[in-house]
């Protein structure tokens, strides 16, 4: 049996308050009180995982070793069949700029079209199916922790459609849909979403009877 939080306060490994908000939400009907490591001042540790969920481990080990509190992180991105996986854990490294691509910062069009334009290299029979997926990790301060994995299966489209999402949610359609994530509701596309999935499976595991 998986150790349990229970109620509490978690520390939810991030500096996006965005973030907190959406995990907060979702954990809020269990008495659990999130913070984020970002309120405590903590650092970001160093991704140098190679999997979803080797970075994802290291962030919430991080975050718990540091705080003395349970600490919840999470690692996603897509992984593009035809293309080995990639970008996989690189996933928001492919819309970082180069110094001789403009101002610093994520440009997910840019990314978009990287993933677009490998595909166009192998031709245009070429599988274009997908799946986004996401890592929950928790960790305790005695080094305990517990792993909960998602995913969304689906294809790439292209030109990007929707105004609704974010990253390469323009881009991928769910399977079963025709609709890009970012042409869903977002309360639509949370509830078939990676994250999704691996919260059902957290929930189920921490806070189920």
């Amino acid at each position: 049996m998986t150790r349990r939080l229970g109620g509490g306060t978690l520390v939810i490994a991030t500096h996006n308050a965005g973030k907190l908000k959406e995990i907060g939400a979702l954990l809020d009907p269990y008495g659990v009180n999130c913070i984020s490591a970002g309120s405590l001042g903590l650092p970001e540790p160093a991704e140098t995982g190679k999997t979803f969920v080797e970075n994802a481990l290291i962030k919430a080990r991080a975050a718990a070793e540091a705080s003395g509190l349970p600490a919840l992180a999470d690692d996603s991105g897509l992984c593009v069949t035809a293309l080995d996986g990639r970008p996989g854990v690189y996933t928001a490294d492919w819309a970082e700029r180069q110094w001789f691509e403009g101002p610093a910062g994520r440009d997910w069009y840019m990314a978009m079209g990287k993933v677009e334009g490998l595909l166009c290299e192998l031709g245009p029979d070429t599988d274009r199916s997908c799946h986004f997926a996401c890592v929950l990790a928790i960790a305790w301060p005695d080094g305990e922790s517990a792993v909960y994995e998602g995913r969304a299966n689906g294809s790439l489209t292209w030109p990007p459609r929707g105004t609704m999402g974010f990253g390469y949610d323009p881009v991928f359609v769910p399977l079963g849909d025709t609709r890009t994530f970012a042409e869903h509701d977002p309360a639509e596309k949370h509830a078939i979403s990676h994250r999704a999935d691996a919260f059902a499976k957290l929930v189920a595991e921490q806070f189920g009877g």
